[in-house]
């Protein structure tokens, strides 16, 4: 893991295309801004591993049978 120590209102580039910027800092939370191109998602952690999650068990319920279904309609 990278550890960089930034200002409010200074930033920082990923990948040549996504900044992040320090808008605000209030005690121990920072408000951050994240500009990236539209197709390009960005969430926080928690809802993202909920998405991971809720994709595994969607994948756990297809059976073959059910896969064959859907496909010979």
């Amino acid at each position: 893991m990278l550890a960089l120590s930034r200002k409010k209102g200074e930033a920082l580039v990923i990948n040549n295309n996504i900044e992040v910027t320090i808008l605000e800092v209030k005690g121990d939370q920072i408000k951050l801004g994240i500009s990236a191109p539209r197709e390009v998602p960005v969430y926080r952690k928690e809802v993202y591993e909920q998405i991971q999650q809720a994709n595994k068990e969607a994948m756990a319920e297809q059976t073959p049978e059910a896969l064959n279904q859907l496909f010979n309609k």
